[in-house]
């Protein structure tokens, strides 16, 4: 009997085996063992469970394969679910495309063919606002929330809505919130990869001078933001923002009403910088109500440390006062 099939064998009487167990069992080499591993996983006969350094391998009760529904869409709109649509599975793994909206249309009980043509009307209302610099702008949104006293942000953009109506969270808001909840790094670089070439147009062609990142107020071993100014590298000054809380770090997603949120936001943002600028972006991860953004951007101009302040969020609320309470 091959690697392979006493693999197999062994796989099936013990349900699940790190690589140190099956070296030690079957007495080969490591790298034998990791590249039959591979073969399988590429066969889709087996899985990766959980990442380094605690991985483990199991079999696949049902070969990955497409229901025969897939083949009922055309190139185009298979085209289009692989540029707009993914999905993170319970063991935690990300598909996209097709594959990703089979899956869920097959929980929502959905016929397939039919809920690609309407998910491709719905996202493409949303795709329409964006720019020529492939941002959304939710300028006016942050205007019209009326608990606003005063908008200090003179433009506020998303890389994408965070969420819309009918399909939930898009496929940048899938990503931050798993980036977030599972503080998982390459799923924070992906986010940096997806965003960086919008952000250096806006930063070039605004002549944007200075950067600031909102400060996380949960305490967290791996933080997006501070995982974002690394990994992004802007050569541009960066403006020192430190988040102060009382005794209870209150996170802006637990408060349910937005004039809490714009208090919140005024006691516990402090702008620790004299320098001044004509021009500085304020970066945040995700904005629903606006609240801490602004009130940043407020006290930036109230220092006089900045002449006009824009905003960039990772994802936004599509209107209204929208609280995303789950990153």
């Amino acid at each position: 009997m091959n690697v392979e099939n006493q693999l197999l064998v062994y796989l099936k009487e013990n349900f699940e085996a790190s690589p140190k167990e099956i070296t030690e069992v079957l007495g080969v080499s490591k790298q034998i063992v990791h590249r039959v591993l591979a073969k399988l996983i590429e066969r889709g006969e087996i899985e990766k469970i959980g990442r380094s350094p605690k991985v483990y391998y199991s079999l696949i009760n049902k070969p990955l394969v497409f229901n025969p529904k897939a083949e009922d869409i055309s190139d185009i709109e298979k085209g289009f679910l692989d540029d707009h649509f993914n999905l993170f599975t319970e063991k935690g793994s990300e598909i996209n495309g097709a594959e990703a909206f089979e899956k869920w249309c097959g929980k929502q009980k959905l016929p397939f063919a039919k809920t690609v043509k309407e998910y491709i009307k719905t996202r493409e209302k949303y795709l329409a606002y964006y720019g020529k610099n492939k941002l959304i702008d939710g300028t006016e949104k942050l205007i019209n929330t009326k608990a606003f006293s005063r908008v200090c942000i003179d433009k506020m953009y998303y890389g994408d809505f965070y969420a819309i109506e009918r399909f939930g969270k898009t496929k940048l808001g899938n990503i931050i919130h798993f980036a977030k909840q599972g503080q998982y790094k390459p799923l924070m670089e992906k986010i940096c990869v997806m965003l960086k070439p919008s952000l250096e147009k806006l930063i070039e062609q605004n002549n944007i001078e200075a950067v600031g990142y909102i400060p996380p107020t949960i305490k967290r071993d791996v933080q997006l933001m501070n995982y974002m100014k690394r990994s992004l590298n802007l050569p541009l000054p960066h403006i020192n923002l430190k988040k102060v809380t009382g005794i209870i770090p209150i996170p802006q997603k637990a408060l349910a009403k937005i004039e809490d949120r714009i208090s919140n936001a005024k006691a516990s943002i402090v702008v620790d910088d004299k320098r001044i600028f004509k021009t500085i972006l304020l970066i945040d991860d995700a904005v629903g109500s606006g609240a801490t953004i602004n009130e940043t951007a407020c006290k930036l101009k109230m220092k006089k440390i900045a002449g006009k302040v824009w905003g960039l969020s990772v994802v936004g609320s599509f209107k209204g006062f929208d609280v995303i309470q789950e990153i």
